[in-house]
């Protein structure tokens, strides 16, 4: 069964991932699929976008990106029909105009564009920020025109060449509506589904601010730390194992745009830092006391936390 057939979300659904409760409806609006997707940023996450869209769907793709060698590989890949050289002339031809460069730029790229976009246009982003994009839309006036997004399958990877021609098949992705925005967010919907076969989930910006501190920019932080921890104390020429390496994948991400996300996310990502020293307190009263009971149950909760996951 494909993910179009599994998945129909409407808006007010909370997510099924991670153990969260899912209450997934039937969604009856018909969407009118774009002739021309517009895509702002070339990475890892655009350059996928519109791979997938150029391998599957009758879709004219235009894009920009701010590297004329990014553009040129992207149009070499078969991955554009257009690729002008300047991001408002991608927003005037655009029916579904895709903002996939780091979250400040992002905002940067909306403010700019608004005077340029085609009437009926519909706007997201790719961030993994989603409150402060969502209010800059109801403050420009779009509130029935974005919508935002976050799909849950990037990479420590950056550029074009990290780009796959799958990378969203089967992928969350976090849909953020504007307050009465429905008809955007169910655009969206329809473009993440059905286009590019992934699951999209309609979640409010500020409860996604919350979740993904906690979910994704909590263990960024925790591999960082634990390269930096690294970095400091081994000595040089030393052997990492397969738990070193694997733990600190992370790491290895891009740290101008990791500032930028955990900056723009600051007072969820405190909180969640908060609860984060309180666990770790755990594992150090168990040790300086040499409770093993406590240091067993602490253990056991995380194991069977990740056996759950199943991943």
């Amino acid at each position: 069964m494909n993910v179009a057939a599994k998945s129909r979300v409407m808006l007010g659904v909370a997510p099924v991932r991670m153990g969260l409760h899912n209450m997934r409806r039937p969604c009856t609006f018909q969407a009118v699929r774009p002739q021309t997707l517009g895509l702002i940023g070339l990475g890892a996450i655009g350059g996928s976008i519109a791979r997938q869209v150029k391998q599957g769907a009758d879709i004219r793709v235009v894009g920009w990106s701010p590297e004329p060698a990014e553009r040129a590989l992207a149009a070499q890949h078969g991955a554009l029909d257009d690729a002008p050289p300047r991001a408002v002339d991608v927003a005037r031809v655009a029916d579904l105009l895709v903002l996939a460069a780091p979250p400040a730029a992002n905002i940067a790229q909306l403010d700019a564009i608004v005077p340029h976009l085609k009437a009926g246009v519909v706007v997201t982003d790719v961030g993994s920020v989603k409150r402060a994009i969502v209010a800059r839309a109801e403050e420009l006036g779009l509130e029935d025109r974005f919508a935002g997004s976050h799909p849950l399958a990037g990479t420590h990877r950056h550029g074009f060449e990290a780009s796959r021609p799958d990378l969203f098949r089967g992928a969350v992705v976090y849909v953020t509506p504007c307050a009465g925005g429905e008809r955007a967010a169910r655009e969206v919907v329809d473009f993440w589904e059905h286009v590019l076969e992934a699951e999209p989930v309609v979640l409010d910006a500020a409860r996604h601010d919350a979740q993904l501190a906690r979910t994704s920019h909590v263990p960024q932080v925790v591999a960082s730390l634990l390269g930096d921890f690294l970095a400091r104390h081994t000595p040089p020429g030393s052997t990492f194992g397969p738990g070193a390496i694997d733990t600190t994948r992370l790491a290895a991400s891009d740290p101008q745009l990791w500032t930028e996300i955990l900056l723009m996310n600051r007072d969820e990502l405190l909180v969640a830092l908060r609860a984060l020293e309180e666990s770790l307190g755990s594992v150090e009263r168990a040790l300086e006391t040499g409770d093993a009971r406590a240091l067993l149950a602490w253990l056991t909760r995380a194991a069977d936390w990740r056996r759950g996951v199943g991943q």
